[in-house]
């Protein structure tokens, strides 16, 4: 089983920036994938940036050139620096992580709780 922590959320003005960061830990022989997601009110989850182990990213066509996600291997870390915020990057941003049990195994999705943005003056 996987857990993971999140944090980093909060209250911000627009044009200015968080850092949000997820830990997994647990019993697992690798993470895969990881991303944040999130979540405004009445909308859909939506991606928002992932990065793979070999550390190749892919990002939302809304946060590009703004958001840059990282991530640490070895600490099982993933994090989301966000710049130049705007009121609608309100959200809960979720963590998310693809992980092995084993190798050769299956492929599992694991979901963070979520942790709040809020964007505004």
């Amino acid at each position: 089983q996987v857990q993971l922590v999140e944090s980093g959320g909060g209250l911000v003005q627009p044009g200015g920036s968080l850092r949000l960061s997820c830990a997994a830990s647990g019993s697992f022989f690798s993470v895969n994938v990881m991303g944040w997601y999130r979540q405004a009110p009445g909308k859909q989850r939506e991606l928002v940036a992932t990065i793979t182990s070999s550390g190749s990213t892919n990002y939302a066509d809304s946060v590009k050139d703004r958001f840059t996600i990282s991530r640490d291997n070895a600490k099982s870390t993933v994090a989301l620096q966000m710049n130049s915020l705007k009121p609608e990057d309100t959200a809960v941003y979720y963590c998310q992580v693809q992980y092995q049990r084993r190798i050769f195994g299956p492929v599992y999705d694991y979901w963070g709780g979520g942790t709040q943005v809020t964007v505004s003056s």
